[in-house]
């Protein structure tokens, strides 16, 4: 696996320095299998390099719906856009099931967090849906994120399902807190506004790798947020589009020579780069972070503390899981005082 960029502080104080990889790949389409190999690969390179954090690109497992503007997906009740749908879904990982499980061992066996974007197929309620989520694992703890678009953009809403709050969370790497967004989210204030609450100091943006949209929000983010920001984008060639792929013919046809070019890059807490954008090769980049940037630049402006007004503005964030049912079963009475519907012990 190629290393794209390097940047390094001399002598850099680790209880006061990230390390971080954005896995800029492509590969086979809806090909679990191949793809995770390159991401194996991906991560082997980031942890040689000392990184202690690898993000990938959106829905990297197993690939973005790029089929629908290039098939007129939202042609209602079409016989090939199911099909196409059904194979999407059956492409699909579950969180529990064998790659999630494979991720986690990755993470443990290289000592290297992972935020890995997903198309995810739902479970129970919602098995015949696809969520564009991201899971992020830690070296110790497994699965410690587990977050689902919250609103799919555009014609992505013909075959990705609204997530919610639950996973509107930051997680400790090292010595800084990590938060992830995906694609267009990154420009929902909500949800920046959200992650910066919960204490965020490095914003990890995973894109399916159009570096003319990705740059811009990238940058602006780490001067709002007075936040380190990385986009992570992916790279897709029409060839990438399996034979046995519904319409991939029609795919191939009417797609440009590299539909996905990349663009991934880091942005410092006053927006300059750290890595500008690259655009248009296969590989890893690893860029040491100065948390200490963050502290110096927040003298200026720190959006959830000296700059905010909680007494004009509130916010609230709703962070439960929700599901299209929940069942309440009969059995004993619950004691007095105890919520029936709870489902938990005394």
């Amino acid at each position: 696996m190629s290393l794209l960029a390097r940047i390094c502080i001399p002598d850099p104080d680790p209880r006061t320095t990230l390390t971080v990889a954005a896995a800029q790949l492509g590969g086979p389409w809806l090909d679990i299998d191949a793809r995770m190999k390159r991401l194996v690969h991906a991560a082997e390179r980031a942890a040689a390099e000392g990184a202690q954090l690898l993000g990938t690109p959106e829905t990297y497992l197993s690939g973005y719906p790029f089929w629908l503007t290039r098939t007129h997906g939202a042609r209602f009740d079409d016989s090939d856009q199911k099909a196409c749908y059904a194979a999407y879904l059956d492409s699909a990982i579950e969180v529990g099931g064998p790659e999630h499980r494979e991720l986690e061992q990755l993470a443990a066996d290289l000592s290297l967090a992972l935020v890995v974007g997903v198309s995810e197929r739902g479970r129970g309620t919602a098995s015949g849906s696809v969520f564009c989520s991201i899971l992020t694992l830690h070296p110790k703890e497994g699965l410690v994120g587990h977050h689902r678009k919250l609103v799919p953009t555009y014609d992505e809403r013909l075959v990705w399902a609204q997530g919610d709050g639950a996973g509107l969370r930051t997680h400790v790497v090292g010595p800084a807190r990590v938060g992830a967004l995906n694609c267009w989210e990154n420009w929902m204030p909500q949800a920046r506004h959200a992650l910066y609450c919960d204490g965020e100091q490095v914003h990890v943006g995973s894109w399916p790798g159009a570096s003319r949209i990705s740059a811009d929000v990238t940058r602006f983010t780490a001067q709002e947020g007075r936040v380190f920001a990385m986009a992570v984008s992916g790279v897709l060639r029409p060839d990438d589009v399996p034979d046995t792929f519904p319409l991939a013919a029609d795919i191939r046809a009417n797609s440009e020579a590299m539909p996905f070019d990349g663009g991934s890059c880091v942005a410092a807490p006053d927006g300059t780069w750290v890595v500008p954008p690259v655009v248009g090769a296969e590989g890893v980049i690893v860029a040491d972070l100065d948390l200490g940037w963050i502290s110096r630049e927040r003298l200026n402006f720190d959006p959830t503390g000296h700059y905010s007004r909680p007494d004009v503005f509130g916010v609230t964030v709703d962070r439960r899981r929700h599901e299209a049912g929940l069942f309440i079963d009969g059995g004993p009475a619950a004691p007095r005082g105890m919520d029936a519907g709870s489902g938990g012990d005394p």
